[in-house]
This record gives structure tokens, sequence and C-alpha cells, in this order.
């Protein structure tokens, strides 16, 4: 199946990347493993830069490198202020150790740091970090305007909100780069403090003025209009929606804990069940229509179903135990180098299906989007539109 060009007509369901990133989350939460991870890193890294388009909400998965990075450091720096719960002999250096009250035994600050505390905190930090990039890489790939207009009728409000705070960041990025850009064309200094101020009071501007264009353009569409729902409904809404949340979440927390694999899945497959009933419920409530929804094809099942085999790969190769759960989590004392293991490592390959299948962006001149879509400046109207469903 060669990628077509991406066009509307053909245009990748935005829940399918998120599907597919969270896929590559929940393998990455299954391994300490630095090979395994970096393998993960680099396959959602790939498929980022091959399938992203120029949209200014594509550009914030170079902000979680960032942050992942950030996150590494600090994991390290922990490691080496307060300890490690791992025992080790080769000891690095000795910082000089804070005496701590009675009360505060088991912690300690300072004192002896061995390598192998800070190779163990260096696999737990890069677990975090992977996290981060497979939902950076969601970010980049899911347009959240479309991501708003799929979401069902009883949580689009929620939606709104959430895609509204997503959208904020890349469109202040977006500010501060033009107006950074014209700073310098007119020779003034764009750094340092004097920059910054000068910069950032234009850069607050738009976004109070972004957000009153916002509240405009919802209100002329009739956000937040709601239908006459009979009591008794609404009370088994919640209780549905509410039940469903908490089996789902106690049926992924058994996934991705050690012991919870025989109730986990038929907790989650009951909780699922009972919020989408809720959810199909309290859509009767909101008067909302979709103009030209996406459709889930062909090519939005192999791009969610490759991220899930990823998953599903990692889970099963961690449950099988002995060698096989061990090579998940190499060891640190004694410290042996890591060994990757081959069937893993080509499980997680299979992530990199959506570099094929889905549709290729067009790579448009800077300040424009994919599909025509503008940069920053039509980002109010489309959440606008999608939030009253038109």
């Amino acid at each position: 199946m060669v990628a077509p060009p991406a066009a509307r007509a053909n245009a990748l369901h935005p829940g399918a990347w998120w599907v597919w990133a969270l896929g590559l989350g929940v393998a990455a939460s299954r391994t300490t493993h630095p090979l395994l991870l970096g393998l993960l890193v680099a396959v959602a890294g790939y498929v980022v830069a091959a399938r992203r388009t120029e949209a200014p909400w594509a550009r914030a998965y170079g902000a979680f490198v960032k942050i992942a990075l950030v996150v590494l450091g600090v994991r390290l720096v922990f490691a080496v202020l307060l300890g490690s719960p791992i025992p080790g002999t080769h000891v690095l250096f000795t910082l000089p150790e804070v005496p701590l009250p009675d009360w505060a035994q088991g912690v300690r600050i300072g004192g002896r740091v061995t390598l192998e505390g800070l190779v163990f905190a260096l696999y737990d930090g890069v677990r975090l970090a992977a996290l981060l990039l497979c939902v950076g890489a969601a970010n980049a790939l899911a347009n959240p305007s479309r991501l708003l207009k799929s979401l069902p009728g009883a949580l689009y409000e929620v939606g709104v909100a959430v895609v509204v705070a997503m959208t904020f960041a890349p469109n202040l990025i977006a500010d501060v780069r033009r107006l950074r850009a014209a700073r310098r064309l007119r020779g003034r200094p764009d750094r340092g403090l004097r920059g910054v101020l000068q910069v950032g009071l234009p850069v607050l501007e738009g976004a109070l003025e972004r957000s009153v264009a916002l509240a405009a353009a919802m209100d002329a569409r009739g956000y937040g209009r709601t239908a006459d729902v009979p009591v008794r409904v609404r009370r088994l809404t919640a209780a549905l929606t509410l039940g469903g949340l908490l089996g789902v979440c106690a049926g992924a927390y058994g996934l991705l804990g050690a012991d919870g694999a025989g109730y986990a899945l038929p907790v989650l497959a009951t909780g699922l069940a009972a919020a989408l009933g809720g959810l199909w419920l309290g859509g009767r409530r909101t008067v909302r229509t979709r103009y030209r929804p996406d459709g889930w094809g062909a090519r939005a099942w192999l791009v969610a179903g490759s991220g899930a085999a990823v998953a599903v790969a990692l889970v099963g190769w961690g449950t099988l135990g002995g060698a096989a759960a061990e090579a998940l989590h190499p060891g640190v004392v004694p410290l042996t180098a890591p060994e990757l293991p081959l069937w893993p490592a080509a499980a997680i390959l299979l992530g990199l299906l959506p570099a094929l299948v889905a549709p290729a962006p067009p790579r448009t001149a800077p300040g424009r989007g994919a599909a025509g879509d503008t940069a920053a400046g039509r980002d109010v109207t489309d959440v606008a539109k999608e939030a009253s469903g038109s």
C-alpha cells in the first residue's frame, strides 16, 4: 500500500495517531532497557519527521525533546544529591552528607555516589523521556481541531478547553519567532532582558486579542447551548461515565503493573463498555452536528494497529517470565552491558508502519499549514467552528 499525497478526502483520522503514540508509550513503560527505549524514540522521531505538517502545532515536537532532556537531567541530579536505592560498589565520588533527624530515616542528602546508582537513574530517566516523546509525537501529528470534531458529543465542551490549551503554546511560539525575526530585520536586539521585554509585551497583547476573537467566534456559533434531557437520563449518564472511567483506570493500571494481568483485561473491557454507553447517552444533551466527519479507514486501522501491536508485543514478552522478562529490565548489580533482545526490537520496528501507509503531507511555504491551513491566524476560527459542530 503506497502512501498517497495528503488531501481532504484521504485525511487520516487524528485518533489513529493517538492510538499509535499511546501504544508506543505503553511499550516504553514496560521496559527500562536503554537500547529498546532508544529504538522507540527513534521510531517515533522518524514517523514525526516523515509525516508531520507545517502547521504551528506540528512544531511542538522540538519542545517535547527539550522537556525530555530536562527530565533526564533532573533525574540524574536527584540521584546524585539524594542518593539511589540501588547499592553499588563502584564509588565515583563522595559528597558532604547533611545530617537529618531520626524521623527522616531512609532519606539522605549527599553521601556516596556510585556508578550503579547513576546507571539505574539513567535507565529510569530514559523511560520517562521516552514516554514524553511518545506524547509529543501524538501532539505533532494529530490535528487538534479535527480531533475535537471527532470527540463524542458529551465531551465536546471539555474537548474545546483542551484544544484551546494545546494550541496556545504553539501559537505563542509562532508569535515569538515572528516578532524576533521582525526585530532582527530592523536591526534591533532580540536577546537579553531588553529583547525579552520588548518581545513579550506584543506576544501578550496578541494572546489577549486571540482570546477575545475566540470567545466572540464561539458565541456567534452558539457554543454552550444544550438540549433538555430527563433527570433519570442525566443520572444514569453520570453513573455509567464515572464507573466506566474508574474501570478503565483500574484495568490500565493492572496492564501496566506486574501482578494485574489476570483481572486487567475484563475490568478494562467492562469499564470501556460502560464509559462508551455513558458518553453515548451524554451526547443527547448536545445540540451539535458534524460537517464532513473524518472517517476511520483502512490506513487509520493500520496506523493504530501498528502502535497497538508494539504494546501487545512488549506486554506479552514481559509476561513470559524468566530470561524473557529480565531482558526488558537489564540489571545494574552487578553492572553489565545491556544486550539487545531481538524479538522485542523487531516488534518495536512495527511502529514504523505509519511512515509508509499514512498520507504524505505536502511541503508548503513557511506560514502555511498542510492542505491549505494557515498558521496561527486561522486557528481561532477553526476551533470555534469545531466547537459549534459546523
